[in-house]
């Protein structure tokens, strides 16, 4: 939750990890609070993905989502 809220208030951080586009269409439809839970989320969802996969995460530029 902490780093959550780390990422959260250092926007310059945002690009570099490759989270920009998702925070800003986040930011835009959820409260902060919530927005805070749903990137601490994510950042555990990337964790157990580099650690079950035995792999370096590499951001990538997300892709337009057709839903």
């Amino acid at each position: 939750m902490q780093a959550a809220w780390v990422v959260l208030i250092k926007p310059q951080s945002w690009e570099r990890h490759g989270l920009k586009p998702w925070i800003e269409a986040a930011k835009k439809r959820l409260h902060r609070n919530v927005l805070a839970i749903a990137l601490a989320n994510k950042l555990a969802r990337i964790a157990w993905s580099v650690l079950a996969r035995g792999r370096s995460f590499e951001a990538r530029p997300a892709m337009a989502s057709a839903a």
